[in-house]
């Protein structure tokens, strides 16, 4: 309608009524657990969502459907298949919505491992029908995950590759050189709901998000348990 009214010409004035505040911080956490490595218990494998959500919806999509599938993929790997060789941590960040927060604060409170981060994994684009996943890294790592995808993920028809990863709390390591990847689901209705009333539990479906749950799961046991550590250039900087 309104490229309707500028194509005639006209000129349109729009009024807005804003409440929103900018309030004081608060404390808040992220949330932790893992699922530990059999005999490289200090080389991780991060999967992971955003809690916060904005408060006009529920935050079903944005990002509740992340935290679930990264909460669960450890509890369903504990159950049915050994170990991995390195740890998998679900981390479950705190203040995705207000400047990365959560993840900017671990990323400071962890500077230490940051060397042993294998990749750090985010679903927070959706958990619809899952395609694969967007990965940044060096070129040699990029293969492997290709490969895992054609392999492992094959099963499930879920074999696509997107570079660079753009992820929101994964960008606060991929700077560094850390291997970083983000869900890639069917998105095209995400932002009909994205930041809006709109953001409830209707808009999940409990099958897609399942399969979202086994992919999530399976690829970051592939990555926990391969036999070599997922190339990078060089060690850890950090400023």
């Amino acid at each position: 309608m309104l490229q309707r009214i500028t194509d005639r010409g006209e000129t349109i004035v729009v009024t807005l009524k804003m409440e929103a505040q900018n309030k004081p911080d608060g404390i808040s956490r992220n949330t932790v657990a893992e699922l530990k490595g059999s005999s490289n218990p200090e080389e991780v494998v991060i999967i992971s969502g955003h809690l916060d959500s904005w408060d006009v919806g529920y935050g079903a999509m944005d990002d509740g459907g992340g935290a679930m599938i990264s909460m669960f993929a450890p509890l369903v790997l504990q159950n049915v298949i050994e170990r991995p060789r390195r740890t998998i941590r679900t981390v479950l960040w705190t203040g995705e919505e207000f400047a990365y927060a959560g993840a900017k604060s671990y990323r400071e409170d962890h500077k230490s491992e940051l060397d042993n981060f294998i990749i750090v994994m985010e679903s927070d684009l959706g958990t619809f029908n899952p395609n694969g996943i967007s990965f940044s890294g060096t070129d040699e790592a990029a293969c492997i995950i290709e490969n895992i995808l054609n392999v492992t993920a094959s099963r499930l028809n879920r074999t696509t590759l997107k570079t660079p990863d753009d992820g929101s709390d994964t960008g606060q390591f991929s700077p560094l050189g850390i291997p970083t990847a983000s869900l890639l689901a069917d998105g095209g209705n995400y932002f009909d709901y994205h930041h809006s009333n709109g953001d409830t539990m209707t808009v999940e479906n409990s099958d897609e998000l399942d399969r979202c749950l086994v992919f999530w799961a399976f690829t970051s046991y592939v990555l926990a348990n391969l036999s070599i550590r997922l190339p990078r250039n060089g060690t850890t900087t950090w400023q």
